[in-house]
């Protein structure tokens, strides 16, 4: 029925899409448009409690008396769920309701769309209007706005964002524990392994009565980017760019040889109790975890380099303090080595979110110049430090200091709900101010050690890597699969971790295959293809 659906859908959206506008650059008087053109723009809502709804906020206001009054472009913004944004995204551009402007993480989302010849092409638009688009290609330059590029046709679907920051993911532990324990920093596998059982058998010490509650390790239905740093550590530190290339596809590297092993490891501690039960239980968007984080009951978890600090008031070291004491804490640390004795991270390239235009768009110049207000550093500069005495001050050495502002206060409303607003700066993902970007790095988070923030972001950095990148065209079988192989993915990660100990290869053994047999060994076979016949490639 889904696909008979998806069928009908696609059917009815290339039946209504409009016959691409001409250009009209010469419409522009010192960048205005004598009459006033309308657009509207996807804005990821997080839906968190007591923030201000983002499609109205005072950032949303920002931009569109900005985009006003330099262009006479009256913006819309449409709040799209980001925890639930692919599916969402599919679901407008399948009903023809699809915004003006759109961002994804999925660009097979982007492909599947593209092929039905509802996706702008944005190549020729690009060139033609590049003269009034200044910031967007010095935000971007040639490298990310041609980053998926086809090398044949010079299709272009999407703009890669520009990804300033790219640490990734961090291992956490409360430090207030080991000290209570009188441990040390684990710097192994060994040592971190140690820690968790030592949490585990010292329950009552650590939390009195409520011993019970004791998770020494949480992860979520995530498997793969939850316990990146672990399962990465067994991947061969020798293994080539080529062959990340072709057997990754999934950024979780699940496919990447070795990586089962990692997996091997936490099967291992499920199966001892250092491991959250009922992890597989909650989707996207659920709190429970995040809740037992904040209350005190867990020992250590994976996550985003800079997790425990998101949220300002509502971050895990603000409630964790709030809810157990000022030392309660947790830092990062470094403790999976490879078979080089090397920390190793895959660390992003300098791409992140895709925007692209749906070819129900008949508003390209509009939309572009959108694009170009968000890119100037001006605009940046106010959407990640907001007002001063509200949302920052100002060090001696000009530095942003952000500062907390309670979801009860009388400033509610200036509250940034992303980590430095990049659900409104959709070509710009991280901290970028310029000359101020280095001496404010440590103060992003308010209320949050600054030196917190510095160790986090050393340790997500040290020894990373950065795969390749490979122009290649598309790669085909990547269309339409996304959404199905990531759930396949989270399905038969999530089996393997809970499986007994002796079933576990059989267990992933079945996923693996069920996963390559549905579209995974294509992708695979595809890529190394492309690599053989663009670049010469041999096995």
């Amino acid at each position: 029925m889904k696909r008979i659906l998806a069928l009908s859908l696609s059917l009815m959206l290339l039946a209504s899409l409009f016959v691409v506008p001409a250009f009209a650059a010469d419409e522009l008087v010192d960048g205005k448009f004598a009459e006033t053109r309308k657009i509207t723009v996807e804005v990821f809502d997080r839906k968190n409690d007591g923030h201000p709804d983002p499609t109205t906020s005072v950032w949303a206001e920002y931009i569109k008396q900005g985009m006003l009054e330099k262009h006479n472009v009256e913006v819309e913004f449409v709040g799209v769920y980001r925890w639930n944004e692919e599916a969402d995204l599919n679901n407008l551009l399948a009903a023809n309701d699809a915004p003006d402007v759109c961002v994804t993480y999925s660009r097979p989302t982007i492909l599947s769309y593209a092929d039905m010849g509802a996706v702008v092409d944005l190549n020729e638009y690009l060139d033609t209007y590049k003269d009034v688009l200044p910031n967007l290609w010095n935000q971007l330059g040639d490298y990310n706005i041609y980053y998926d590029q086809d090398p044949d046709t010079k299709v272009l679907w999407d703009l890669e964002a520009k990804l300033v920051n790219n640490a990734r993911i961090n291992t956490f532990i409360r430090k207030d524990w080991l000290d209570k324990l009188g441990m040390a920093l684990p710097t192994t596998l060994e040592e971190f392994e140690a820690c968790l059982v030592a949490f585990r058998d010292n329950a009552e010490l650590l939390l009195g009565a409520d011993a019970a509650r004791m998770i020494p390790y949480t992860t979520s239905y995530d498997i793969g980017w939850r316990n990146n740093t672990l399962a990465v550590s067994f991947i061969d530190d020798a293994i080539t760019d080529e062959e990340l290339y072709i057997n990754g596809y999934d950024d979780r590297q699940v496919m990447q040889p070795g990586y089962k092993e990692g997996i091997r490891v936490l099967n291992k501690w499920y199966n001892e109790g250092l491991v959250w039960k009922d992890f597989a239980l909650y989707g996207s968007g659920d709190t429970t975890e995040d809740n037992m984080i904040k209350a005190g009951f867990v020992g250590a978890f994976i996550h985003n380099y800079d997790y425990p600090f998101r949220g300002d008031q509502d971050s895990i070291i603000a409630n964790l303090k709030r809810n157990v004491g000022e030392e309660a804490t947790y830092v990062a640390v470094d403790c999976f080595q490879n078979n080089a004795g090397v920390y190793r991270k895959y660390l992003s390239d300098t791409v992140d979110r895709k925007v692209f235009f749906p070819a129900t768009n008949d508003e390209i110049l509009a939309s572009l110049l959108y694009l170009d207000f968000i890119s100037s550093p001006e605009t940046i500069l106010y959407l990640q430090t907001g007002i001063e005495g509200i949302n920052h001050v100002r060090g001696e050495d000009g530095s942003y200091q952000m500062q907390s502002i309670p979801t009860t206060s009388e400033n509610a409303q200036y509250i940034i709900s992303s980590p430095s607003n990049i659900d409104f700066t959709i070509t710009n993902n991280g901290l970028n101010l310029g000359e101020y970007t280095q001496v404010s790095f440590a103060y992003t988070y308010p209320g949050i050690d600054p030196q917190l923030m510095v160790d986090a972001y050393n340790i997500a950095m040290n020894e990373g890597r950065v795969p390749g990148h490979f122009a290649v065209p598309a790669i085909e079988a990547e269309t339409g699969v996304g959404t199905s192989l990531n759930e396949k993915r989270n399905t038969f990660l999530n089996k393997a971790v809970v499986a007994p100990v002796d079933q576990f290869d059989a267990v992933w053994d079945a996923g693996v295959e069920d996963y390559l047999a549905s579209g995974g060994q294509a992708i695979m076979d595809e890529r190394a293809a492309k690599l053989a016949q663009y670049f010469g490639y041999q096995k």
